[in-house]
């Protein structure tokens, strides 16, 4: 994959005027809520940086809920792979309800750098990282939370970066449109395992992509059959296997599939990529971990 093509997206918006967060429900009930973010990993970025500067909660017909930060926080989504989450909201008052948006509030204007990507083969030198209205709108997240009376929520924004960043060539710059899930975090598990080091040949971008679903037919990001979630495979030399994670997974069905030609996918097209067969079915349970290895048949 070109590192300046590193996928395409789909969530955005937030809104930079921030209200109180001093709201209550109609009948004064009100809960907690903690709020992480989370990344599946991109090809060939070493940093992708965004500086967050609040949340807000939208819900019908009631004001905004707003949590402005007292001072932004810059976070490196690529550092948060593997089941790792940075805390944006920590246990925070709420009024009790369902609320149909989050809006994450972000500093990633034009020609600025506070928001930027690196790559490996431009070393330290960081690319500003632009969001179309991101400091007008910010990130708008549809997909709703419910937080009910007297108890605690917890929700996980899990960024996909390798459908999310893209270069725009005329305009010479990065552009950032995420694609996220929104997960109960105390609900999901993950699926991890070994991928052994005869399967990792030359020239082989490793990588383990899951998909909804037993039985699946292991298809590319740019296909009509995209997996759910992937990881890239950390390759230590001298090891005789190499690790990965897939976390932050529902309980559910999938199917699970390692392929040598991650960097050969883009997210844009429908690529012709090949995958170690067979491919693997696995059951994923809450706080669980459902172990898949891939190893050569003797």
């Amino acid at each position: 994959m070109n590192y300046k093509n590193l996928g395409t997206i789909s969530a955005v918006v937030l809104s930079a005027a921030f209200l109180s967060a001093c709201n209550s429900s109609s009948d004064g009930s009100t809960g907690s809520l903690t709020l992480s973010v989370t990344d599946a990993p991109v090809d060939r970025a070493t940093s992708v940086v965004v500086v967050f500067t609040g949340v807000e909660l939208l819900r019908e017909d009631a004001e905004p809920v707003a949590f402005p930060f007292d001072e932004p926080k810059a976070i490196d989504l690529l550092s948060l792979q593997g089941g790792l989450s940075e805390t944006l909201l920590d246990d925070e008052e709420v009024p009790a309800g369902e609320y149909s948006q989050i809006r994450l509030m972000v500093k990633a204007n034009q020609n600025e750098s506070d928001s930027f990507i690196t790559f490996e083969v431009t070393g330290d030198e960081q690319y500003d990282l632009f969001i179309p209205s991101g400091e007008q709108t910010g990130f708008k997240l549809t997909g709703g939370i419910t937080v009910a009376a007297g108890s605690s929520a917890d929700y996980t924004i899990d960024f996909d970066l390798r459908k999310s960043v893209t270069y725009a060539p005329g305009l010479d710059r990065h552009i950032l449109k995420p694609t996220v899930r929104i997960l109960q975090t105390d609900v999901v598990g993950e699926i991890a395992g070994t991928i052994g080091n005869e399967l990792v040949t030359e020239g082989c971008s490793p990588a383990v992509y899951v998909y909804e679903g037993e039985g699946v037919t292991p298809d590319d990001e740019g296909s009509d059959m995209p997996p759910l979630a992937s990881a890239l495979v950390p390759i230590v030399n001298g090891a005789t296997e190499f690790n990965y994670t897939v976390a932050f997974l529902e309980p559910g069905d999938y199917t699970v599939a390692f392929t040598c030609d991650a960097a050969l996918d883009n997210p844009e097209e429908d690529d012709d990529i090949s995958f170690f067969d067979p491919a693997q079915n696995a059951k994923v349970e809450t706080g669980e971990t459902t172990t898949v290895n891939f190893a050569a048949v003797p």
